[in-house]
């Protein structure tokens, strides 16, 4: 079964727009497990823009599905995660003040480095994945690092949908293959939606995890948070035959 996680790193940014905190995060994630989702994703930034690390370890407590927390491991995040120890470690490449993830890593030129970290969590029993790009090399790569999983970067497949839909799906269908072959996870993620999700996913029927954020919490303003979360989670049942 693919699992659905919700990133509710917009929920912060809501709560903080305004100070206070309302919305509560802690809240919203427990709210996000009462109606299905099997885990929740937080991807806290230096700035701490949305996600502060105060609450990550306020979630600590708050997360009896599958806690994933995204990030680069700088000196702070990894002081972070060897005091949570969650259930999965995301790494993802971001400079300081991308506002979003927009490339995943080149594991050829930071094999020793991602080793390194891997071999760090491993050894603390949390689960890792590296956030890559849809391209044989650095999912080969991945696989000599020792990660238990990948996460591929599904923002160009999102954006080339719209315009060809086969084409768009053909390099991740390729690089999920080829990591399940080399015996790792697959998991995906960036601007998933309603819409793209169960397209990626009957072809790619193998995936571990999707997170979802953005488009969830946008389809929330006007579905509300159960209904959407059981809509995305519809989209995760058996791959529907093409119509």
């Amino acid at each position: 079964m693919t699992k659905l996680s919700v990133n509710v790193n917009k929920i912060a940014t809501l709560r903080n727009a305004r100070g206070g905190n309302i919305p509560d995060v802690a809240q919203v994630a427990t709210d996000c497990q009462l109606f299905g989702a099997d885990g929740i994703t937080v991807h806290p930034r230096p700035d701490q823009r949305h996600i502060r690390y105060t609450d990550v370890l306020d979630l600590q407590v708050k997360v009896y599905t599958e806690f994933n927390i995204e990030g680069n491991p700088t000196a702070e995040f990894l002081s972070l995660i060897r005091k949570i120890r969650p259930t999965q470690v995301t790494l993802v490449p971001d400079a300081h003040d991308a506002i979003t993830s927009d490339a995943g890593w080149d594991t050829i030129t930071h094999k020793d480095f991602l080793t390194d970290i891997v071999s760090e969590f491993q050894t603390m029993g949390v689960r890792t994945s590296i956030f890559v790009d849809a391209n044989p090399e650095m999912v080969r790569m991945a696989s000599q690092i020792g990660t238990d999983r990948i996460e591929l970067y599904t923002g160009p497949y999102a954006e080339q949908f719209l315009i060809n839909r086969e084409k768009a799906v053909a390099p991740f269908i390729e690089a999920a293959t080829l990591a399940k072959n080399l015996g790792l996870g697959v998991n995906a993620g960036h601007d998933l939606n309603l819409d793209n999700l169960p397209w990626i996913f009957m072809h790619i029927p193998w995936l571990k995890e999707v997170s979802i954020g953005h488009s969830l919490i946008s389809d929330a303003l006007y579905l509300g948070l159960k209904e959407t979360i059981k809509a995305y989670k519809n989209c995760l049942k058996e791959p529907q035959v093409e119509v």
